[in-house]
């Protein structure tokens, strides 16, 4: 005897996702030689790449995914950078595991910080994030130690005798800057993958999908059972993670910092902003094809003074008014192309049981 059933099965991944992972793979094993096959501006250029695209993916999560809208990021990244600065310059410590000693000192400090601007909702919470930047900013200022309102620079045998710049210069002869620029590439290339695949792995599990309610209606998802406020905050401190590591490793990439600059809105808010708003707000590819558009429009316009940050500013405008989605957006509603497929999707699939048993065999 035979029974056909005809289950229902959920599915993401789609040809294209799966067509991309190959693709991928082979432009992660290019982009790891880069230091070896390009100039070394090329690789400060990719370097300026990876590190926004890791602000952007963030600052993605808490708005497009979690309904946070935050215009105070850059105080993770200045405070990433700074405490960064504080380890060597203070305590001696290699600027490499100053890094991570950085982001996790960020996301501690997203716990207070949560707990004031948790309270407040919609444009109130982004003002609040907001002075809670500046209030960093100031604060770092009166910091004499690390310079102060003028800044203070990486003493220049902590970046020549990090890690691996020793056995860079042995393996393959490169002078210590070289090296560096070398190292810090490929930890920004290693922290975008692992942000990447930390926010996509979030959306395809159960808390994605309760993080989803929250963004959607707080009050149906805390009716159904979803602690709102656990799920935000979780988001909250992992974005912070993120960002502290991301602005440690700028930093250490650039060796000096000051306030105005590690705390500026412009630079590690604003521009991100842009970037998630003409990639495409709320999907994965969105600032990645934001953070490139924004490359290519910089270099194209930097030589227009002041009118460089009106012209960006005219076209985030005009691709929020006839793209509300952003550039990918517009594309994947044309296409159906997926390449970070979230979406769960309800498929029909065929099983075939055979009785093996029974009087007739």
């Amino acid at each position: 005897m035979s029974i056909a059933t005809t289950p229902w099965q959920v599915e993401t991944r789609t040809k294209a996702s799966g067509l991309f992972a190959v693709a991928i793979v082979v432009v992660l094993a290019i982009a790891a030689g880069a230091p070896f096959l390009v100039s070394r501006s090329v690789v400060q250029d990719m370097f300026f790449i990876l590190t926004m695209l890791v602000l952007a993916q963030t600052w993605n999560l808490l708005a497009g995914y979690a309904g946070l809208i935050s215009v105070g990021q850059q105080v993770f990244v200045g405070f990433g950078a700074y405490a960064m600065f504080g380890c060597v310059i203070l305590l001696g410590i290699d600027p490499i595991a100053a890094i991570f000693i950085a982001g996790g000192l960020s996301a501690i400090l997203a716990i207070p910080t949560a707990f004031f601007t948790f309270r407040l909702y919609g444009p109130y919470f982004a003002i609040g994030t907001w002075v809670i930047a500046e209030v960093g900013r100031l604060l770092f200022a009166q910091w004499k130690a690390l310079g102060g309102g003028t800044g203070t620079s990486l003493p220049r045998e902590a970046t020549r005798q990090m890690w691996g710049v020793g056995a860079m210069h042995k393996l393959f002869g490169m002078k210590a800057a070289e090296a560096g620029d070398a190292i810090t590439y490929w930890l920004a290339l290693l922290l975008a993958l692992a942000t990447i695949g930390f926010i996509y792995g979030l959306l395809r599990s159960k808390q994605g999908l309760g993080l989803a309610a929250v963004r959607d209606n707080e009050q149906a998802a805390r009716a159904v059972g979803v602690d709102a406020l656990r799920t935000k905050a979780l988001v909250y401190v992992a974005a912070a993670l993120l960002t502290g590591i991301a602005g440690a490793l700028i930093y250490v990439q650039k060796a000096r910092i000051s306030p105005d600059a590690a705390f500026s809105v412009i630079d590690w808010t604003a521009y991100v902003i842009f970037i998630v708003v003409i990639g495409g707000i709320g999907t994965l590819e969105g600032p990645v094809v934001g953070i490139i558009a924004f490359f290519l429009l910089q270099n194209l316009l930097a030589d227009y003074g002041s009118w460089y940050l009106l012209i960006l500013g005219l076209l985030g405008i005009v691709v929020m008014l006839f793209a509300p989605r952003g550039l990918w957006g517009l594309f994947s509603d044309r296409t159906g192309i997926q390449l970070f497929p979230v979406r769960r999707v309800l498929k029909r699939g065929s099983i075939d049981l055979k009785d093996k048993g029974g009087p007739n065999g």
